[in-house]
């Protein structure tokens, strides 16, 4: 089947959690499957960015229903607060654990709860959100990985950089988390015979001076940023666009749970959505089951599937 981005199936009965939607990949997440019928749920830390985005997609898709809870994903407190409000409001079909921090600090910072910035939030936040919400999620969970785990190999028994930091490998190393988190869900979901789905996508090489403008809701960029930014237009597209293959992980009726979706061109930086292969080192199941205990220990948060 030839996936069209532009026109998704109805997602007219179904709620869709978009954690993160209030700005960046997340906001055309939640504006595209609103556009598709779905309630959603933005789960985001500040309340008044949430408040333009949801201004936003109304003003794009009318009619559409669209409500925010608070969530930040670095507190462990915070996030069982989120899931609380989330089972306040009868669960979801989909959960799509966007949020994230991009541009990691010089030094290594640590959450409210100790754990490495990167990890604690990126990883670790989700994992706990994921496995609080999992006994009311109807269908599957996406979670937001990236090629940046091509670039850097990664240490299974430094995840948390207490013996070396560095910012780009602290955000890689996030990112193999969220790979092998969501292909170990899915080893654990086939074997327990749960029809219930994990995903993976990516957005490609996607940035706002080359998206669809919304007012009051993408972040302004960096001046070097909106100066360079056109001259990205052959390798790169805008968020609008890097949202395809988080959507299509989140809606697709065929999508197969472990599949990892990203952008069509042979870089993986641009185009319509399609699947690819992750990491081998995060994908491995010793990485995933290491992983998972791992996990559990930090959040202070079962998760039995």
């Amino acid at each position: 089947m030839i996936w069209d981005p532009r026109s998704l199936p109805s997602q007219a009965g179904r709620t869709i959690i978009v954690t993160g939607g209030s700005t960046g990949i997340g906001y055309w997440v939640a504006e595209q499957v609103a556009g598709a019928g779905a309630r959603v749920i933005i789960a985001a830390r500040y309340a008044p960015k949430a408040a333009e985005a949801m201004a936003s997609i109304r003003s794009h898709v009318p009619g559409a229903d669209v409500t925010h809870v608070p969530f930040d994903l670095t507190s462990i407190a915070s996030v069982r607060e989120t899931a609380a409000a989330i089972a306040d409001l009868g669960g979801a079909d989909v959960l799509v654990n966007n949020a994230g921090l991009v541009f990691p600090p010089p030094r290594r910072t640590t959450t409210e709860d100790g754990l490495e910035l990167l990890v604690g939030g990126n990883f670790v936040g989700h994992f706990a959100l994921t496995a609080l919400l999992f006994p009311l999620l109807r269908d599957r969970v996406v979670g937001l990985g990236s090629y940046a785990t091509k670039m850097v190999r990664v240490d299974p028994d430094d995840l948390m950089s207490e013996r070396t930091y560095r910012p780009f490998r602290a955000y890689a190393f996030s990112k193999h988390a969220v790979h092998g988190f969501a292909l170990e869900l899915d080893r654990r979901l086939r074997a327990a015979g749960d029809a219930r789905r994990s995903l993976l996508a990516h957005p490609g090489y996607a940035v706002n001076e080359l998206s669809e403008k919304r007012q009051g809701v993408i972040i302004e960029s960096r001046w070097w940023l909106r100066l360079g930014g056109p001259l990205t237009a052959p390798v790169g597209q805008g968020k609008d666009h890097g949202a395809w293959p988080v959507v299509r992980a989140a809606v697709d009726p065929d999508a197969d749970s472990g599949e990892f979706y990203g952008p069509r061109d042979m870089f993986g930086l641009r185009g319509t959505p399609v699947v690819g292969p992750p990491a081998p080192s995060s994908a491995s199941t010793e990485f995933g089951a290491h992983l998972w205990s791992l996990a559990e220990r930090w959040s202070g948060v079962e998760f039995v599937v």
